[in-house]
C-alpha cells in the first residue's frame, strides 16, 4: 500500500539525486484563466519530465542481487530516460521496450543515457507486455512506469514538495495516464492538507482512468492516436485505481485541438517547452473545464520532450486557428503587372507573404486569367479581417482557403 508515510520516505531517497523543480506563477495565465496560476515545472528534471522520479525510488529499493541482474521497462519515452539515466548513474544494466511510434527525440535521448533499446509493438501496451515477458525470462527487475507501490510513492513526492512550496494553494490539477502520478500526488496532498482539490486530466483519445472509474475496475481501451503520447495509456492501473478513487476530486477530458493550444500558449506566454501530456492540465484550465474562479491553482508541467518537428506542426496550425496565417486563393487576370497590383494592396495592409503558387490550368480558371495560392502572417483575426475588407474594396475575387 501507498502511505503518506511511504512518499515521505521516497522524498528523502531520492532528495539528493532529484531537481527540485521551480513552481512559478504566471500572471499571464492568471489572466486568461480567472485564476492565480503556478506552473510546477518538472519539464526542467535531468531527463526532461517527472517520471524520474518513481524510476529512482524503484532502483534505490533494488537489492544487489537484483541490481546484478539489472532492470528491465517499458515505455514511450519519459519513464524509459528516467529508468535509462538513474540505472546507468548506478552502473545497472537496463533494457527498456518502447513501441515503434515512439517519437525520435525520446528514443535517441534514452539511447544516449547507455540503455538497450528494443522497439516492439504499436503501442505501450503491447511493448508493456512483451517487456514484461522477458523480464520473467531473465529474471530480472521489471521497473513498470505507473502500478507499482515504490514508483507511485516516488511520483508522490511531487505531492509533498508543493505543499512546501506554497501552502495556499486550493487546487492542484495533475495529467493523468495509468495514475501512478495522480495516485501518489493525491495520496500525498490530501493526507497532508485534505481541503486541497485534485483534479486529473486525461486525452479524450485514451480515456482509461475515467473509464476504470466509471466500471470501478480497470478497462482496456481501443488503441488510438494523440499528442498526449506520454499518458497515452489504454487501461489504467489496479494499484492506482483505488487511490484515484479515494483521493482525487474531479476527473476531466481534453481533445487534441485544446492540447496543441496549450502547448503553443506556454511556449510563447511562458518560454516553456511541454509535451502533449505535460500540457493537458493548463489546457483544461484554458478550457474552464475544471470549473474554478478565483483559486490559487498548481498545474503539473510534467514533461517537456517534444519533438521539433511536431513543435513546428503545432505552432502552424496555432497561428492558422488565430488567424495569424491566412492563405486565400486570388482569381487574377493573366497580364503583366496584375501580381504586382495584388501584392502592393497586401503591403499597404501590412501582411507578409510567405508562400505562393501561380496556377492557370486548375480551379475552373478561364484562358486569360490564373488563380494564385498566397500565405500570409497576419498579426490575428482583425488585422485578418482588414486585409480581406482591403482586397474586397480593390474588386479582388478570392476565396479563404481554411
Amino acid at each position: 500500500m501507498v502511505t503518506v508515510q511511504s512518499i515521505a520516505a521516497a522524498a528523502t531517497r531520492i532528495g539528493p539525486s532529484i531537481y527540485e523543480s521551480p513552481l512559478v506563477h504566471s500572471r499571464t495565465l492568471s489572466r486568461l484563466t480567472g485564476n492565480t496560476i503556478f506552473l510546477k515545472l518538472e519539464n526542467l528534471q535531468m531527463t526532461g519530465s517527472f517520471k524520474e522520479r518513481g524510476a529512482l525510488n524503484r532502483i534505490l529499493m533494488m537489492t544487489d542481487e537484483e541490481r546484478r541482474r539489472g532492470a528491465i521497462a517499458a515505455s514511450a519515452g519519459n519513464h524509459a530516460q528516467g529508468v535509462a539515466y538513474h540505472a546507468a548513474q548506478r552502473n545497472i544494466p537496463v533494457q527498456i521496450w518502447m513501441p515503434r511510434s515512439t517519437p525520435l527525440v525520446k528514443l535517441s535521448a534514452t539511447r544516449n543515457h547507455g540503455a538497450d533499446v528494443v522497439l516492439y509493438g504499436e503501442n505501450y501496451d503491447e511493448a508493456c507486455r512483451a517487456a514484461m515477458d522477458r523480464s520473467q525470462e531473465r529474471q530480472a527487475t521489471f521497473i513498470h512506469p505507473f502500478d507499482d507501490d515504490e514508483v507511485i510513492a516516488g511520483q508522490g513526492s511531487l505531492g509533498l514538495e508543493l505543499l512546501r512550496q506554497n501552502p495556499t494553494l486550493e487546487v492542484i490539477v495533475v495529467p493523468v495516464g495509468g495514475g501512478g502520478l495522480i495516485g501518489g500526488v493525491g495520496c500525498a496532498v490530501k493526507e497532508r492538507a485534505s481541503k486541497v482539490e485534485v483534479v486529473g486530466v486525461q486525452t479524450a483519445r485514451l480515456p482509461s482512468m475515467t473509464a476504470a472509474l466509471r466500471n470501478s475496475v480497470p478497462v482496456e481501451l481501443p488503441a488510438g492516436p494523440t499528442l498526449a503520447d506520454g499518458i497515452a495509456v489504454r487501461k489504467a492501473g489496479s494499484r492506482t485505481l483505488p487511490l484515484v478513487q479515494r483521493y482525487v476530486d474531479q476527473m476531466v477530458t481534453v481533445d487534441e485541438d485544446e492540447i496543441a493550444a496549450a502547448i503553443l500558449t506556454l511556449l510563447e506566454g511562458e518560454k516553456t517547452v511541454a509535451e502533449g501530456a505535460g500540457a493537458v492540465a493548463l489546457a483544461a484550465l484554458l478550457q474552464s473545464k475544471t470549473g474554478h474562479r478565483g483559486k490559487n491553482i498548481a498545474v503539473l508541467v510534467s514533461g517537456g520532450n517534444l519533438d521539433v518537428n511536431l513543435l513546428a506542426r503545432i505552432i502552424e496550425r496555432g497561428m492558422v486557428r488565430d488567424g495569424r496565417r491566412l492563405r486565400l486563393r486570388v482569381l487574377l487576370p493573366d497580364y503583366p503587372g496584375s501580381l504586382e497590383g495584388l501584392t502592393s494592396v497586401i503591403a499597404k495592409a501590412s501582411a507578409n507573404i510567405v508562400e505562393t503558387s501561380y496556377n492557370r490550368a486548375h480551379y475552373g480558371v478561364g484562358l486569360n486569367e490564373a488563380a494564385l495560392d498566397v500565405t500570409m502572417e497576419t498579426r490575428g483575426r482583425d488585422h485578418a479581417s482588414e486585409l480581406l475588407a482591403a482586397l474586397t474594396g480593390s474588386r479582388y475575387e478570392f476565396s479563404v482557403i481554411e
